[in-house]
């Protein structure tokens, strides 16, 4: 983004080369022991006959915790914020407010080669809307493996969540989460990635198949770390009346220890 001021070149600079390197090594970490707090913002377009778009703001905090000189649980946290637009003819599908809320727990030895958690995942009714959830009480087991090898890190990240309560009539939830990611730190901590963020529903036998392309930067604003991101993605495979393409974009807070 061009700078007009040179109050805003100062303002916003890039860190300091020595720490930052850690830092933004610890970014493309999901199980770092970082504090962040990411808000994503995906827009996608061509959902539906009506050629609709959806807005979903997650807020992801990520919250680390030392249980022994050797383990720690992080806490992933997913809170969607949704708005839903011209899906359907006459906009019986338009809908604004909460989604349902996804919580995972990893357990992650504080050193190793390759780098890994598992634990439990959660995903909780909180939808403000029937159209924005589904109304259903569903957990099951996550799991994260990961190198990171001088500027590359490389890794899948899975979960897959049954529904054991809730609305009966919302169907059943059985779904398979799946997401390969590389990406590439420089010099400059410009961070490069490419995601699939591929899930499975077992039940109605549907993929949804999203590849994200994605680039970070680590800035500082004060004394403040934050990285800010923005990037494109394409759906290979949708159910139907899914998005065609979208777009992302949004900002990370860091609160290193």
């Amino acid at each position: 983004m061009p700078m007009k001021s040179t109050s805003l070149l100062l303002a916003f600079s890039l860190p300091a080369l020595a720490d930052d390197a850690d830092l933004a090594q610890k970014l493309a970490n999901p199980v770092a022991d970082l504090i962040s707090v990411p808000v994503q913002s995906n827009y996608d377009f061509g959902i539906g006959p009506g050629d609709g778009t959806k807005w979903t703001t997650n807020i992801q905090p990520v919250i680390p915790f030392d249980i022994s000189r050797d383990w720690n649980v992080i806490s992933r946290t997913i809170l969607p914020v949704i708005d839903q637009q011209g899906i359907t003819p006459g906009g019986t599908a338009d809908a604004s407010g909460l989604g349902d809320t996804l919580q995972s727990f990893f357990f992650s030895p504080q050193s190793s080669t390759p780098i890994w958690g598992i634990g439990p995942a959660i995903l909780i009714p909180t939808a403000t809307d029937d159209l924005l959830g589904g109304q259903q009480w569903s957990a099951g087991p996550t799991a994260v493996v990961l190198k990171q090898d001088g500027p590359w890190t490389y890794g899948a990240l899975a979960n897959h969540l049954w529904n054991f309560a809730g609305d009966d009539d919302s169907g059943d939830v059985n779904v398979t989460f799946f997401q390969p990611f590389v990406s590439y730190i420089t010099p400059t901590k410009t961070t490069f990635t490419l995601n699939a963020e591929s899930s499975y529903d077992w039940s109605n036998e549907q993929w949804n198949l999203p590849l994200n392309f994605v680039v970070s930067q680590l800035l500082k604003i004060g004394e403040q770390p934050l990285q800010i991101f923005a990037g494109a993605r394409y759906y290979l495979e949708t159910p139907e009346g899914g998005p065609d393409w979208g777009l992302r974009l949004g900002v990370t807070f860091l609160f290193p220890k």
